[in-house]
């Protein structure tokens, strides 16, 4: 984790959160006092973390935690009275916004913070993981689609075809992608 941003209207909890997050080496630590100023700021630049202590100068900061929860890809936390807890909890959960109640004892946001970090992580591995899924799936559809040619084209079955494009990739030393993507230039519409 290297940013956070940290959105309270309340200057001591400012500084208490910024003191306790420095300690966990956070390279960027960027304040804000209201909602306006902190969705500009997603507009400038990427955070890891977002903390939003309610309530804000212009707003109670829930429909802010809902907009950075959706256009960012940070873990947001958000703050706010005891009472409100549960209510605002339900509003904003499924959408993946922590809710912790005020006050906030250093331990429990500590522990907090830890375990959205681990989220965030396991959350990068499982958007890698479907990446390299989708980027492999494109690149069977393509060969599928050059298969396909091939067959229409030059009459071949399909496991011709297939032994025809990895013969080229092998001669070549391309890829099956590249071999895929010259035949549909060549036989496609």
């Amino acid at each position: 984790m290297e940013s956070v941003l940290i959105v309270s209207n309340a200057s001591t909890t400012m500084g208490i959160i910024s003191e306790l997050l420095q300690s966990q080496a956070f390279s960027r630590i960027v304040t804000t006092t209201d909602g306006s100023e902190a969705r500009r700021c997603l507009l400038d630049g990427a955070f890891d973390i977002i903390i939003i202590d309610t309530p804000l100068s212009n707003e109670l900061g829930d429909a802010f935690a809902l907009h950075a929860a959706e256009s960012s890809s940070a873990g947001v936390i958000l703050v706010v009275q005891r009472e409100k807890l549960d209510d605002i909890a339900m509003q904003v959960e499924d959408d993946g916004v922590f809710v912790l109640p005020k006050p906030i004892s250093p331990d429990f946001f500590y522990q907090a913070v830890k375990l959205l970090m681990a989220s965030r992580a396991r959350l990068a591995k499982l958007e890698a993981e479907n990446r390299r899924l989708q980027q492999k799936l494109d690149e069977s559809r393509l060969i599928s689609r050059a298969k396909c040619l091939l067959i229409a084209r030059l009459a071949l079955t399909e496991p011709q075809a297939h032994r025809h494009i990895e013969k080229i990739a092998m001669d070549s030393r391309q890829s099956r992608t590249e071999v895929a993507q010259d035949i549909i230039r060549r036989y496609g519409d």
